[in-house]
């Protein structure tokens, strides 16, 4: 049961690094854009819900009904006002404005917060758990997280698919010179695929806030995780996200398991070899 328990372990981290990599698949799908600064944007809204919890009061879930909302009309100006202006056929612009985004929020929240780790405390739920059976322990918050990360994958696959504003997404993302000419207003589009984007973010960094602490220079390796889930699923392929979310922290928990040392190295020696075997991923799809 050992071995069988670290798996469903992994698993269920994988929900996390899943909810960190959908917000990156999407905004790559609609718009080709990598944003470098993805990882200090899961860090600043963690902050955010440190802020409002501090002023409120409010249980670190209920939060998100005010950091959520926030934090996609943030991504909605971010990329109306700054990213639009950058894209391009080439990909240059945009990472060098992410990145600049990326240095910004990070001495900003050191500026405002100081380096001190923070964590949220979501009582009982972290620490509560049941026995799925004898050997085998469910934690009720890594449950929730990756039931979470499910539900978002879900929820967005039927906003792409079956709805209006996923017709328009799908049709900017196949061209955007024809989608213009049929009447398609692309930047409003792209603002609109960032803010949902950015509300998965806020989603992913509340649950890292009550599964660990965490600090204004943490956002780079939260990127890197992202990174690596997007590209084992499979660029653009949301539930391929999903999947590569799940077998990076699979991966994670059985290199812990052998040597604690290992618990990263082994996520990203999995990383690189269905990189060197599967360059496109292992379900590579794009939004349409």
């Amino acid at each position: 049961m050992g071995w069988i328990n670290i798996v469903i372990q992994g698993m269920l981290v994988g929900g996390l690094y899943a909810l960190f990599a959908t917000g990156l698949s999407l905004i790559f799908g609609v718009m080709r854009l990598v944003n470098i600064a993805h990882g200090d944007l899961i860090i600043g809204a963690a902050y955010l819900a440190y802020t409002v919890i501090q002023l409120t009061g409010l249980h670190p879930l209920a939060s998100l009904v005010v950091v959520v909302p926030a934090a996609a009309a943030f991504g909605y100006g971010l990329q109306l006002g700054i990213l639009n202006r950058t894209l391009d056929k080439d990909i240059l612009p945009p990472l060098l404005v992410t990145f600049g985004l990326s240095v910004i929020i990070q001495n900003a929240l050191l500026e405002i917060y100081s380096a001190d780790s923070r964590k949220l405390n979501a009582g009982s739920l972290e620490i509560g758990s049941f026995s799925l059976v004898p050997g085998i322990d469910i934690g009720y918050f890594p449950l929730l997280t990756f039931l979470s990360a499910i539900a978002v994958v879900w929820a967005l696959q039927v906003l792409l698919f079956h709805s209006p504003a996923g017709r328009a997404f799908r049709a900017v993302s196949d061209d955007p010179e024809v989608s213009q000419l049929m009447g398609c207003d692309n930047r409003r589009v792209y603002a609109w695929a960032m803010a949902l984007s950015m509300a998965v973010v806020a989603m992913a960094g509340v649950f890292l806030a009550v599964r660990a602490n965490f600090d204004p220079f943490m956002g780079p390796s939260r990127l890197i995780f992202g990174f690596e889930a997007v590209i084992i699923g499979g660029l653009g392929n949301l539930w391929g996200t999903l999947a590569g979310g799940i077998i990076l922290g699979v991966a994670q928990a059985v290199g812990a398991q052998i040597d604690p040392g290992w618990q990263v190295l082994a996520g990203h020696l999995v990383f690189l070899v269905i990189l060197a075997v599967r360059p496109q991923g292992l379900f590579p799809r794009g939004v349409t």
